[in-house]
């Protein structure tokens, strides 16, 4: 049985959450307002969820999905993640997070921020393309991997055995992976792109109308489209 850690746990980090504990697993959730505030989605989610400090949380985890406001990356602890694979799921949004240089200018990616933050983890970019919604419904873990009706979802890591255990976390709850490579490959799947969120909507215009199966193939497709202003 795996553990999922958790900092933050708002709407991908619940919806995560409550995959994960549906294909067996423990979760530990966090926020930035305190474990007694998560005392409603605990007593949701059941015997297999239970609510921690940040730093508790981390330390818990066998993986760790981080999913708060890139503005606070630099709040995630780094001694308790030490060694430990960290789902990212950061986008960076000027309007939210305030600018910064280095994204502004493209010199790096906003998943090669966290990872620098810990250099003792193994980070790796998942979950931040899709909407909550969509990743709620197309989870299909009786199915597997690479089966009609699967949906494919994107990573990006420096690591190949953090990777792999991604991808065997992803599959446990009912998700193909996309292996884009090294985490500097990352935006291609963030905010403005094609393969940000866009193909798992059944109407682009509208995000909660629903969600459609994405194949690899054609998440891929989406993928190497992707510009960067120069």
């Amino acid at each position: 049985m795996t553990t999922w850690g958790f900092i933050g746990s708002g709407n991908i980090g619940a919806t995560v959450a409550r995959l994960a504990i549906a294909a067996g697993h423990d979760v530990v959730l966090s926020n930035s307002r305190g474990p007694e505030t998560l005392a409603d989605l605990v007593a949701e989610l059941g015997p297999h969820a239970r609510a921690a400090t940040t730093q508790e949380a981390a330390a818990a985890g066998d993986l760790v999905v981080v999913t708060i406001p890139l503005k606070a990356y630099r709040d995630v602890p780094v001694d308790e993640l030490a060694g430990t694979v960290v789902i990212d799921t950061m986008n960076y949004y000027p309007q939210r997070d305030g600018q910064i240089e280095a994204l502004d200018d493209g010199s790096t990616t906003s998943s090669e921020l966290l990872q620098a933050h810990l250099p003792q983890s193994h980070v790796v970019k998942g979950f931040n393309n899709i909407y909550f919604q969509h990743l709620r419904d197309l989870a299909q873990p009786l199915l597997h991997a690479g089966a009609d009706g699967r949906t494919t979802l994107a990573i990006a890591g420096d690591d190949a055995a953090a990777k792999d255990a991604v991808r065997r976390a992803f599959d446990a709850i009912g998700y193909d992976t996309l292996d884009l490579g090294p985490l500097a490959e990352g935006w291609r799947t963030q905010p403005g792109q094609p393969a940000y969120g866009l193909q798992y909507a059944r109407d682009e215009a509208d995000w909660t109308a629903g969600a459609r199966p994405v194949s690899s193939d054609e998440l891929a497709g989406r993928a190497v489209r992707a510009t960067r202003e120069a």
